[in-house]
């Protein structure tokens, strides 16, 4: 099944991920939102993690401002920090405030096993390793969230969960992928050339994609009711 075009790094991963792909993109979760028929309460205890877990990837992206090699890979990721932390944020503390679920008690979350693994994967990757290795490590969640925002958003009709639809399949979000995906594929031709998916080290790169994407269908578990 085709994805979006965010890049020809991304489209070969995704494949390479192939069912762990579908079982991240697809999830019953995912599906529940596209309803309507996701539990109110599921919904709210997924975004209470997810706002924990946002605190943590704006660090691991800012970790990609350190990691980078250019001025110009320091200006995209400080992008997406900047994305992360006055967009996709403002989207849970409104949406909780909505259901009376106030700021204080919002950054009171405790973070689920599930959450710190992921969150902690994706810190020690860019840590341990390279820019290349940690943007392969935060892909699954910025251009996957894009890809299901932007199919819920063709697919779904006016349910409850609208906002979060409309926020991932929104047109600055999805440039923001795509910014994203050119990224990607800038900084591997950079440093691994044009044939970098015929070398050894693409495939360690492949692995902290597949990994992070499992880590990311976890998380989907966490909106239990």
């Amino acid at each position: 099944m085709s994805g979006p075009d965010y890049g020809e790094s991304f489209a070969a991963w995704r494949a390479a991920a192939g069912e762990t792909w579908q079982a991240y993109s697809r999830h019953a979760f995912v599906e529940g939102l596209r309803s309507g028929t996701l539990p109110e309460a599921a919904f709210l205890n997924y975004l209470q993690q997810d706002y924990v877990f946002l605190i943590h990837f704006s660090r691991a992206w800012s970790l990609a401002v350190v990691k980078a090699g250019s001025l110009e890979e320091m200006k995209a990721a400080s992008a997406t920090v900047h994305a992360l932390l006055h967009f996709e944020m403002d989207l849970h503390i409104r949406s909780c405030e909505a259901a009376g679920i106030s700021r204080e008690i919002l950054e009171a979350t405790r973070e689920a096993p599930e959450n710190l693994a992921y969150t902690r994967y994706v810190l020690e990757t860019g840590y341990s390793g390279d820019f290349l290795d940690l943007l392969a490590a935060l892909a699954p969640c910025v251009l996957g969230y894009g890809e299901i925002g932007a199919r819920l958003l063709r697919e779904s009709g006016e349910t409850r969960y609208r906002d979060w639809i409309e926020t991932y399949g929104s047109a600055e979000y999805q440039q923001l992928c795509r910014d994203t995906g050119a990224l990607i594929d800038q900084a591997v031709c950079s440093r691994l050339g044009g044939e970098a998916q015929n070398l050894p080290r693409w495939k360690d790169l492949e692995r902290h994609f597949i990994t992070a994407t499992e880590l990311e269908a976890g998380f989907w578990g966490l909106g239990r009711a």
